[in-house]
């Protein structure tokens, strides 16, 4: 049986893979004056902690003290990468992190972010959250031997920082030709800069440190809470900011055509972040409201999946008045380990992450409320657990429509043809798990409870159709590694 390799893992059956979350990015700049009282290494140090679940493989900050950027990132979660030893090294006052799930290039260190670039005017350190379209032609763009990794961000970033005029003016050229989902925090020794792509698909907030006249850019409103930060507004898709002494500037490359994420809504953004004005939270309980009036049933008690089916679970329980309980209790530790698990370790299957609280499910009639069924093993495992633990009927919801097409915009999914939802309709995904019944919530209920129009949404992964359409050359995580062999 081959060993561990001491490398980070967040799989038990690597078979089973969960959507795989975009990428957390985060910035900060702060008067030079208030540089040693702000210490934004360790603002920026929280501000990922609280976008972790947006990536978990590698993590890394860069600082710039006005005269030089230092850049320090490694593989594994934010507090395994990061101490404080390391962080009081990392002083400045402007800073960019990133804590990273692949969805172009390895997992490997030379593709962990920020990427670093020298410059004629200086350095440039760039984090990015989401995935590019184009990333071939761009790449041609590029002299021969200059990309030292394989991520298109480190294609992003040799472009701006090869251009002439400054991260500035490079991003003025670039940006519009740029095409896929992309929400930058980049930064020079002086400037923060943060950017949206035109269709808005990942989220990017401003946020303000009033205490020192320090400004914020992150992922989710979260992070700024975190650290103290006033939420200021969502950048708009197609903006561009510089924050500097001057104040922040914005400006517009590109027309706006909003088509955001919908499966922020379901799975991706943390419960406590605020998407266009509402709680994510709210948006899910009410999603499980919806639910149990499509797909009502006789049961005793409503469980979740914890911890990303609680919302709904909540929200399915007021709306049925059936009673809402805990009958699987999570490991929050498992996956967060450097020891991978042996075969005989993965037999045991979900009880590594859940197991039941068979007092409280025994001869009980349970509606089982989950966020997604990509492959379906999991819900077959949960499905068996609850039966071997003397569940009387298990009705599985799921807050989402099927997952039946695959993500190109910074959501690790399966191929389509790994999708059970691409394979299978409702009924025979039912079979497939051993439910008793199954229910989706549709795709019109699911957008009305995210209050914003279709037609600003990205659905994609549910219907199929691509705000932004995806060459079939320009598809795939490993892209960058074909092309170069």
């Amino acid at each position: 049986m081959p060993l561990g390799d001491g490398r980070l893992s967040h799989d038990i059956d690597p078979s089973d893979r969960a959507p795989q979350d975009a990428c957390g990015v985060f910035g900060v700049w702060v008067p030079q004056d208030q540089a040693a009282r702000a210490e934004v290494s360790k603002l920026t140090y929280y501000g990922l902690y609280a976008l972790q679940h947006r990536g978990q493989e590698s993590a890394g900050i860069a600082v710039s003290d006005g005269s030089r950027i230092v850049v320090f990132k490694d593989m594994g979660l934010v507090a395994q990468v990061f101490d404080e030893s390391v962080l009081n090294t990392l002083r400045g006052h402007i800073a960019v992190g990133h804590c990273r799930y692949s969805t172009t290039g390895s997992p490997t260190w030379e593709n962990a972010q920020p990427t670093f670039r020298s410059t004629e005017h200086g350095g440039l350190a760039l984090t990015h959250n989401g995935n590019l379209i184009n990333t071939p032609e761009l790449a041609a763009r590029l002299d021969g031997g200059v990309l030292t990794a394989t991520s298109d961000t480190e294609v992003l970033t040799a472009l701006l920082a090869t251009r002439e005029g400054g991260p500035l003016a490079a991003a003025r050229e670039i940006l519009p030709v740029t095409r896929g989902a992309f929400s930058l925090v980049f930064m020079d020794e002086n400037t923060l800069y943060a950017a949206r792509d035109p269709e808005g698909i990942r989220p990017l907030v401003l946020g303000s440190l009033e205490e020192n006249g320090g400004w914020v850019v992150a992922s989710e409103t979260a992070a700024l809470d975190i650290v103290g930060a006033r939420f200021v507004r969502e950048l708009e898709p197609g903006e561009m900011v510089a924050i500097d002494a001057d104040g922040v500037r914005s400006e517009r490359f590109a027309e706006a055509n909003p088509k955001g994420c919908l499966f922020e809504y379901v799975y991706l953004a943390r419960p406590d972040t605020t998407i266009a004005g509402r709680s994510v939270q709210a948006t899910r309980v009410e999603v499980g409201r919806r639910l149990a009036a499509e797909h009502p049933v006789e049961a005793d008690m409503v469980i979740p999946t914890p911890e990303s089916g609680t919302p709904a679970a909540i929200g399915y329980a007021e709306a049925s008045g059936i009673p809402y309980g805990q009958g699987l209790v999570k490991n929050s530790y498992v996956g967060r380990t450097f020891i991978q698990p042996s075969q005989t370790i993965r037999q045991l299957g979900i009880r590594l992450k859940l197991n039941p609280l068979r007092e409280a499910i025994e001869g009980k009639r349970l509606v089982v409320v989950d966020d997604s069924i990509v492959r379906g093993n999991t819900q077959r495992q949960v499905v068996a657990l609850l039966r071997d633990a003397g569940a009387a009927e298990v009705h599985v919801r799921i807050s989402s429509p099927p997952v039946a097409w695959p993500c190109f915009y910074g959501i690790d999914f399966a191929t389509r043809a790994e999708l059970i939802a691409g394979n299978l309709d409702v009924e025979g995904i039912r079979d497939s798990i051993g439910a008793d019944s199954l229910g989706f919530i549709s795709l019109d209920e699911l957008i009305a409870a995210s209050r914003i129009d279709r037609d600003r949404l990205c659905r994609a992964c549910f219907d199929g159709v691509y705000p932004i359409p995806v060459e079939e050359a320009a598809r795939g995580k490993h892209l960058l590694e074909t092309i170069r062999t």
